[in-house]
């Protein structure tokens, strides 16, 4: 059996800010020292997505484009994709995320990557449904669980039909 997966990546307050910025909160906790200190947070903490930003330091994520290669989201069509696709591709169905304390500027994570369950069902109109997890834990520099996240995965058989 291989090792789990790790990637570490620093938590940073402009990386804070970008993020929430990006996803159009503008709470002053996410980028506004002394508002922040006067809040229950006191200090400047990441918005609850945020773990996900891993993937921004992740070579291998899919999501991250690799020079010379197609990817979702690197071509003139939508999906890079030349022709028809294989099936619809994947939708990320489902995250869960359980904080054991708010990420902060400063810390420096480990995400652990784990496969979680996989099972099927059948549609009608797009075939076999494939759903799978990806289960991530998030240890801050002092080896503390800080975060634990859930995503579902669904790939299906044949692009949906339309009718």
């Amino acid at each position: 059996m291989s090792e789990p997966k790790k990637v570490t990546f620093p938590v940073e307050a402009t990386h804070i800010m970008m993020f929430a910025r990006s996803i159009g909160d503008t709470n002053p906790v996410y980028h506004d020292a002394a508002a922040a200190k006067k809040t229950g947070a006191g200090g400047i903490v990441a918005p609850p997505t945020f773990a996900q930003a891993v993937a921004q330091f992740d070579p291998d994520h899919a999501t991250r484009p690799k020079w010379g290669e197609k990817w979702f989201g690197s071509g003139a069509t939508p999906s890079g994709i030349d022709g028809d696709p294989p099936s619809s591709g994947g939708l990320h169905a489902e995250q869960h995320f359980e904080f054991r304390r708010p990420l902060r500027p400063g810390d420096v994570l480990t995400a652990t990557y784990r496969v979680g369950e996989s099972w099927e069902k059948q549609s009608r109109r797009a075939g076999k449904l494939s759903f799978s997890e990806r289960l991530i834990d998030y240890h801050d520099q002092s080896g503390e669980l800080v975060c634990r996240a859930r995503g579902v995965v669904v790939n299906t058989e044949r692009p949906v039909d339309q009718g």
